[in-house]
């Protein structure tokens, strides 16, 4: 086996590249998976422009569909040689936050998101997985890596939008910005058994595959006000769930003007800066409005469910792949998903190709 490999690499605020890096050796619950597919996310750009901060020499990226290359001590059911989609939030089960079902929080605030956050990531040529027995989930003959590579985050992050605020059958929901975890957000609340499903955004590439996901309705709020399109649209009422899937000042705004009283504010959104909450949507605190906010849920089983969503063909994310590159050229990647070039919505990233 390979002593070397490849790794992107960041080292500052717009200082991303290649570097070679020893192939990590797996210890006690570890597993090194040769990783075979992986992708660009929209928080990695949050990372790469300084607006997130990790140490300087992190191998970045969290999305990982690989092969398992060697086993540490301690893991029992697997073998060498297998197939693996590995969630982007690594728990580990034992500790207070996984066992009162956080996963994503587990050790403390963020702490499931370990990969390219806190430990090296997987835009690389292995990945070392941590708490390797609870977040290995094999992957069936039938699926290709394509088929699942976007569940180890934005599909798990996009659907729990609806999951944390409980989405009822017969639900009214709008979903602003149909980028990556906004196209999974709507797919999610068609899972959930909403209604009616209304997606925002200015981007007609993204506003087309949104009606595909699963949207009845798209407001393009660049040509008309988005808020009032979606009042008319409900009669007035507002919707029951709105989510917001960008991260910004004005989608959480208009989120919160858009859902009725008794509402729900489902936040997938990463903010940077200072998020303020105006009183007058908000009902000066007693509009009975509830704000959530949800990370990524990870762990085997998670995946293990979202693959039996596309095993069973209700669940479709491969036509989001609309980009491929090899790992020489991810910089080209970042270029094109990072400036939005050629309606381009997820980049695969395949470090042997």
């Amino acid at each position: 086996m390979a002593t070397k490999m490849r790794a992107n690499v960041f080292t500052g605020p717009g200082q991303l590249g290649i570097q070679m890096k020893d192939v990590p050796k797996p210890g006690y619950n570890e597993a090194l998976v040769r990783v075979t597919l992986t992708t660009i996310c929209g928080t990695d750009l949050h990372i790469l422009k300084g607006e997130y901060p990790v140490k300087s020499g992190l191998t970045i990226g969290h999305e990982p569909v690989g092969v398992i290359e060697e086993l540490g001590p301690g893991i029992t059911g697997y073998k060498t040689g297998e197939r693996v989609l590995v969630g982007a939030i690594t728990p580990c089960g034992q500790c207070e936050f996984c066992l009162s079902g956080k996963w994503s929080q587990c050790g403390g605030r963020l702490g499931g998101w370990k990969f390219g956050n806190t430990i090296d990531g997987c835009q690389a040529e292995y990945v070392l997985v941590p708490n390797a027995q609870g977040n290995l989930a094999k992957i069936p003959d039938n699926l290709s890596d394509e088929d699942v590579v976007l569940l180890s985050d934005i599909a798990s992050t996009g659907i729990s939008a609806s999951e944390t605020a409980n989405v009822q059958l017969g639900d009214s929901v709008v979903v602003f910005a149909q980028g990556p975890i906004g196209l999974c957000a709507t797919a999610g609340a068609r899972l959930k058994g909403a209604s009616l499903i209304i997606g925002v955004d200015s981007d007609p590439v993204r506003l087309k595959m949104a009606l595909q996901m699963g949207a009845d309705e798209v407001i393009d709020h660049t040509k008309t006000d988005a808020v009032k399109e979606i009042l008319r649209i409900t009669g007035g009422r507002g919707v029951d769930v709105a989510i917001e899937a960008l991260g910004t000042q004005p989608t959480f705004e208009n989120a919160l003007r858009s859902v009725r009283a008794g509402g729900k504010v489902s936040s997938l959104g990463v903010y940077s800066g200072k998020l303020e909450v105006p009183l007058d949507p908000f009902g000066a605190g007693i509009a009975d409005i509830q704000i959530l906010t949800t990370l990524c849920p990870g762990g085997k089983e998670r995946m293990r469910r979202l693959m039996e969503l596309v095993s069973s063909k209700r669940l479709n994310l491969k036509p989001l792949l609309t980009h491929e590159y090899s790992l020489d050229r991810i910089m080209d990647g970042y270029d094109v998903f990072g400036n939005r070039k050629g309606g381009v919505l997820k980049v695969a990233i395949r470090p042997n190709l």
